[in-house]
Formats: structure tokens, C-alpha cells, sequence
């Protein structure tokens, strides 16, 4: 009997699953097309940001939680938060972003047709480029021009009272976490220790 084989070239089957430095697993999201659509830069800039999440046992972490002494730290220790937790805020704001679509099932009906329509043409595109007055259109432009499209619709449905909602709450707890949360005593502990020590001699 003559022995038989059959190629079946390299399988890689990754079990790894996407972990964030926090030490909670997260499901592996699929990944968006940013490059194929041309957008490669954007799609970088969520990678980077997804790799530079801070624990949130640290973000949380209410020990740090403490009144800045002076308006001179108080700006200061802004501006090292938002620079050290800026993942973290964007995650934050992404959370508020869903949650308003959840509470707003009209706004949400919209967002999810839009998509529909975005994945309905992207799909006819790959077939055939669609041509408008003898252009073509890359799958950039035919995704700008459904949410022009789409925005008196959006407009109806009260997307943009959701938008100044989510800006509006989005700055004002990352303003207050920003704030009140003593980044000192992560970044230079040793210094920090020195300072509340002098304050309690003084």
C-alpha cells in the first residue's frame, strides 16, 4: 500500500489571549481595517494606546486620592496625570460613549444601520468600485459620505444633546480625578514621603 501524503501547510493556532498590564484578560476584539481603508496611523494610535493602560488598581486606587496643597501643584499634578493616564481616560470616555448608546435606543437603532450600511458597501466595493458621475470612490470616501448622510438622521434622533452629554461628564471626572489623585506618590514615592513629612514638622 503506498504511503500517502497530504500538505497541509503551517497551522498556527494562538491560544494567547489579549492582556492588559492590569492583569484582567479581556476577549480579543476583532481588530478594525484602519489600514486597508487607509488609515494606518489610526490604526497604531489604538494599538499604542491599548498597550499603555495603566491597572486600573492603580487608577482607582482611592490611598492616592488627596487635595492638592497649592494652585502651583494642583496644575502640575493635572498635567502628570493626563500625560501618565491618558489610556486610561480614553477608556473612560469610551465606557460613557456606550453606556449613552445603551440609554438611548434610538441613537443606538441609528448607529447600528450606519454600520449596516458601511458593511453592506464595503462588501459591494470589494466586488465592484462604486462610481459616482465617473469617479471612483476609494472605501474612505463612500464611509464619509454615509455619515453626511446620516447626520439629519442623527440630528433627529438627539445625537448631538448625546454628544455634549458625554463631553460634558467625560471633563468632569477626568478633571476630578486629575485633580485629587496624588500622582507623586506613584511616579517619586520617595520624594512624596519627604514632602509629608516636612509638612507635619512644619
Amino acid at each position: 500500500m503506498a504511503h500517502l501524503e497530504i500538505p497541509i501547510g503551517d497551522m498556527q493556532v494562538s491560544t494567547e489571549k489579549n492582556k492588559a498590564t492590569n492583569g484582567f484578560e479581556f476577549l480579543q476584539l476583532p481588530q478594525l481595517p484602519l489600514g486597508q481603508i487607509g488609515y494606518p496611523q489610526a490604526h497604531d494610535w489604538i494599538e499604542h494606546r491599548k498597550a499603555n493602560i495603566r491597572p486600573w488598581s492603580l487608577f482607582l486606587n482611592t490611598n492616592n486620592i488627596r487635595p492638592p496643597p497649592n494652585i502651583t501643584r494642583l496644575s502640575k499634578r493635572v498635567v502628570k496625570n493626563i500625560e501618565y493616564f491618558q489610556s486610561n481616560y480614553l477608556f473612560v470616555f469610551i465606557g460613557l460613549v456606550i453606556y449613552c448608546l445603551i440609554t438611548s435606543p434610538l441613537l443606538l437603532l441609528t448607529v447600528v444601520a450606519s454600520l449596516g450600511i458601511c458593511y453592506k458597501l464595503s462588501q459591494r466595493h470589494s466586488k465592484q468600485e462604486l462610481t459616482i458621475l465617473t469617479h471612483k470612490l476609494t472605501l474612505a470616501q463612500v464611509y464619509s459620505l454615509v455619515a453626511i448622510c446620516s447626520l439629519p438622521v442623527f440630528y433627529l434622533v438627539g445625537a448631538h444633546a448625546a454628544v455634549f452629554w458625554v463631553l460634558g461628564v467625560s471633563w468632569f471626572l477626568i478633571t476630578l480625578h486629575a485633580a485629587f489623585y496624588n500622582i507623586d506618590a506613584v511616579l517619586c514615592p520617595a520624594e512624596e514621603e519627604l514632602n509629608t513629612l516636612v509638612m507635619q514638622e512644619v
